[in-house]
């Protein structure tokens, strides 16, 4: 007998409703306008009543109209074809639903996630008599690039006796590719795709690991001073036009993983037209192919139901969790959570909830580290090694990192990456501040290296402050050029051009070669006559730095831009004065450089450097 109920109450799009027999949290329940089926979740149960919220527009609906509980939990189809696919937060694909509804989305209006007609070309791993266990590839076909395993589903628990197995061949993804029996003797036929709830996390590995290998991305700033670690959780806050999707994107292209998954979360409909406009012409420089071979994107603007922004962030994890157990790396990019939060407030509000700070809800803290505790690095049955990467952009009202989503978000993330309006406005771009960003995650430049620039960056700042309040004139020569310094570092090193073809991305050993040569300047005592040698020197440097900076790796005009700036180095520097070095500790002097600059060393003492951003920046291994 079908479960059905009736609607009691409605608020917005959440819906009270009373039912007859059994109902679970998380469950799908359909809310029947006419013929018109609107998808819904069970959000709250209380006796025989529960609240649901509607995914779409409850407009029409009313007291007495009747509900359908389907007994499934709100999930998402896992099998090949998942790639390349643009979904929204229900995993319906819209180019379909276009085709089919016009740009204009209709209520009630679903399609199945994968083509069932689509032809897959499937090759067996396993035999007959095989023992397998969840998460167990029995075969795999070729879906783009990668190698798409088909596994035995994760809701199965109990070891299983594979008892038949499909030929090499061309199958839909419907079709029985395998017969597994369990010990009672039961036979479960195994097809290439199956469902899995998308708030219950994939756990069908062996080992979970800690997060130390480094995810490099091609971003100097991010990969130099405040590194990602693959399986690790960062997050992006920063105001309106500070460039927090522009960055996401330059990370998804450039970053050395395997799967890139946008997840737009309430974000505007002309930031995601964007993306979906451009991810098909972009290049991916690590195959030669179209990004979107390797990309799938969910997508869910301000303009969709709001409901469903909390379901676009758990069906991108979800189909992150699953090509990590093929042993694959797998980047999830959240834009933005705080627009999932405010879905969350409206949500708490409806249910009239006791509600928290800025009348977010109280558990607010609970669910954005369930979310981000997701992420992972985990060895596999098989041995191979998978990963997800979470980095989540947050939109803090008025640019306050202070706002309640920024603090719960910073609670939980390994990484903190600020995006600073007074840089964008500058046109600094990446515009992330590094005197508030940190890592807590080891890089491959060395921890002393990254230690020294940030407190360069800390003490030019200051002086900075103070130029600007008593001018040039108030300034020593002395502070003016380790300020001037500072400035060519950050001018040179911390910006790139995210429309030059070289500039864009930095791989590791051309930025460990540009930061020896870098800190080498900032390490050696120059010579000028008044503040304005210094001013040309420094521009002139900059200039022909830039030019480096977009030259070939390893081509000739490189290795000349390099030449060009020793030797401009090389002209003004000098032996450190004999006067300063007892200032100075000799551990600080390396043994290739002249010397180590003075004014940074008495600078570094200073008590404002005792707690600062270095501070989270981990010595080994063991502290991460």
């Amino acid at each position: 007998m079908e479960n059905q109920g009736r609607i009691i109450g409605i608020n917005g799009n959440v819906v009270t409703i009373e039912f007859e027999g059994t109902v679970r949290q998380n469950e799908v329940v359909y809310a029947v306008l006419d013929n018109t089926y609107l998808k819904s979740e069970v959000i709250r149960i209380k006796g025989n009543r529960a609240e649901i919220q509607v995914f779409d527009n409850t407009k029409g609906l009313k007291s007495g109209d009747k509900v359908k509980l389907s007994g499934k939990l709100l999930s998402v189809k896992l099998g090949p074809g998942l790639v390349g696919q643009l979904y929204d937060g229900l995993q319906n694909p819209l180019r379909q639903l276009a085709e089919k509804s016009g740009y204009f989305l209709e209520r009630g209006k679903y399609i199945t996630a994968l083509a069932e007609d689509k032809k897959w070309d499937f090759t067996p791993c396993v035999s007959h008599g095989d023992r397998v266990r969840k998460g167990d590839a029995v075969g795999s076909v070729p879906e783009g690039m990668l190698m798409h395993k088909i596994m035995i589903p994760f809701y199965l628990s109990d070891q299983y006796e594979v008892i038949e197995i499909a030929q090499p061949g061309s199958y839909g993804i419907q079709e029985q590719i395998a017969l597994i029996k369990n010990k009672k003797g039961n036979r479960i036929p195994v097809k290439m795709c199956f469902n899995w709830p998308v708030k219950k996390a994939i756990t069908a590995y062996k080992e979970r690991l800690s997060p130390t290998e480094p995810l490099n991305t091609g971003i100097r700033i991010i990969d130099t001073l405040f590194p990602i670690a693959k399986g690790g959780t960062y997050c992006i806050p920063g105001p309106f036009g500070a460039g927090k999707t522009v960055l996401q994107q330059i990370t998804s292209r450039y970053a050395e993983v395997d799967i890139v998954i946008l997840a737009a979360c309430g974000e505007r409909a002309s930031e995601v037209v964007e993306t979906i406009l451009n991810f098909p012409k972009l290049i991916d420089p690590h195959t030669g192919k179209s990004l979107m071979e390797r990309t799938i994107i969910i997508c869910n603007t301000s303009s969709m139901p709001v409901a469903a922004r909390e379901s676009s962030v758990y069906t991108a994890v979800t189909l992150a969790e699953y090509y990590r157990q093929m042993g694959l790396d797998v980047l999830l990019l959240a834009d933005s959570t705080s627009r999932w939060a405010q879905a969350m407030r409206e949500k708490s509000g409806r249910l009239e909830e006791i509600p928290g700070e800025e009348a977010f809800p109280a558990y607010l803290e609970s669910v954005i580290a369930g979310f981000y505790e997701r992420a992972g690095r985990v060895r596999l049955k098989d041995g191979n090694i998978g990963s997800v990467t979470i980095g989540g952009t947050v939109s803090p009202a008025g640019g306050s990192f202070e706002e309640p989503v920024t603090q719960a978000t910073l609670k939980v993330v390994g990484a903190f990456q600020a995006l600073s309006k007074e840089r964008a406005d500058a046109r600094r771009f990446p515009a992330i501040g590094p005197l508030e960003s940190w890592s807590r995650y080891k890089g491959f430049i060395d921890t002393p290296t990254r230690k020294y620039i940030l407190k360069t960056l800390a003490h030019a700042n200051e002086i900075e402050q103070m130029i600007k309040v008593v001018g040039e004139e108030g300034t020593s020569l002395e502070d003016y050029v380790f300020y001037l310094q500072s400035e060519f570092f950050d001018n040179v090193y911390l910006q790139q051009n995210a429309f030059d073809p070289v500039d864009a991305a930095t791989p590791e050993n051309r930025q460990k070669r540009v930061l020896d040569l870098i800190t080498g300047i900032l390490k050696k005592w120059l010579q000028f006559r008044d503040k304005e040698d210094a001013r040309k020197f420094f521009n002139r440097l900059r200039q022909t730095f830039l030019d480096y900076n977009t030259s070939t790796w390893k081509s000739d005009s490189f290795y000349e831009c390099e030449k060009k700036i020793q030797a401009m180095v090389a002209e003004r520097s000098a032996p450190f004065p004999e006067t300063l070095l007892s200032h100075i500790s000799l551990a600080a002097i390396e043994p290739d450089m002249n010397s180590t600059l003075k004014r940074s060393e008495k600078a570094f003492e200073h008590e404002s450097f005792q707690k600062e951003p270095w501070d989270n920046i981990p010595e080994n291994e063991e502290n991460l």
